[in-house]
């Protein structure tokens, strides 16, 4: 129950957002236009803030791929309003139509947004314990979305992905090489990496953010996320990485602001118990080298808490 919980107010914490970050494109429901990063991969980069009414659950990145026989959709939407404006700009971009949406995770900002996709006949695939995630969570995370989106959520439905993988996804379309990849436990289960080997770019996931404080959740394994990070992730040595969260970068920027993070707590809790320290005092642990980063107010004490527990009997 506890991680119920924290996974649901982790969807929905509109009360405690950065209102100050303003909606840079109003016209639309996204929170921004999508743009090209490289020739043929767009991106519509969602809000560093928590989910809420203004920027409609676009706060993470909403991606697709234009492969010149039809265009591969990266994240579903946190529901079906902003899964269709992004099918619009995608209309405008290209008229090959989308012939296949990956979500990242399970969690509403990838998978509310499936049943606009499946509506279109369109196939919607996902890691097989990030659908399983989305299937026991699901009725919780469309509740969270409808108190903070209100009527933008109209029209959004639970649906599952309809293929799932377990390790790789391999798809060859329109002469590229699209590599749909499970590296390894990372932030939430079934998190998954999509990797363009000729293009040296990868669409991360949630195991990479930029100019946003990762969120720890209780069945977070952070040793394991270092782990991934540095036996899976690294050696591949991706040129450009669009995270899951915030602006698309290199490897040296998602590395200070991921991993570097998750290094930098586990030292301090470290410290901490091994001088003895409870749980009251490690939820003020130092973290103000992080503190620039967006959603820091909302996450850290409660990153440091949930670490704390992880480390207490390691």
């Amino acid at each position: 129950m506890i991680r119920k919980a924290i996974l649901v107010a982790c969807i929905a914490m509109p009360a405690f957002a950065d209102e100050t970050i303003a909606d840079k494109y109003p016209q639309s429901v996204l929170y921004d236009k999508p743009f090209e990063v490289i020739p043929n991969v767009w991106s519509a980069i969602g809000a560093t803030a928590p989910p809420t009414y203004e920027n409609a659950g676009h706060n993470n990145n909403l991606s697709f791929i234009v492969t010149g026989d039809g265009v591969i959709v990266i994240n579903g939407g946190a529901n079906a309003k902003l899964a269709e404006a992004l099918h619009a700009e995608i209309r405008e971009v290209t008229g090959q139509p989308v012939k296949l949406v990956i979500n990242e995770n399970g969690q509403g900002h990838a998978m509310l947004g499936n049943n606009y996709w499946t509506d279109q006949g369109i196939d919607v695939l996902a890691h097989v314990e990030a659908a399983a995630e989305f299937e026991e969570y699901g009725p919780q995370i469309l509740e969270g979305m409808k108190r903070y989106a209100r009527e933008n959520s109209e029209g959004t439905r639970l649906v599952a992905p309809t293929i799932t993988f377990e390790d790789r996804y391999d798809i060859e379309m329109g002469g590229m090489r699209i590599e749909v990849l499970h590296l390894g436990p990372a932030h939430s289960p079934g998190d998954t990496q999509v990797w363009l080997p000729e293009q040296n770019l990868m669409i991360a996931g949630d195991i990479a953010f930029n100019g946003r404080m990762p969120p720890i959740f209780t069945e977070t394994c952070t040793s394991c996320w270092i782990e991934t990070w540095e036996t899976a992730l690294e050696p591949m040595n991706p040129a450009y990485i669009i995270p899951g969260h915030g602006n698309p970068t290199n490897l040296a920027q998602v590395r200070n602001h991921t991993v570097g993070y998750l290094k930098y707590l586990r030292g301090k809790i470290g410290e901490h118990l091994e001088n003895g320290g409870a749980l009251d005092d490690a939820y003020y642990v130092d973290q103000s080298p992080y503190e620039h980063l967006d959603t820091y107010n909302e996450l850290a004490t409660k990153n440091a808490g949930v670490v704390f527990a992880e480390m207490e009997f390691e």
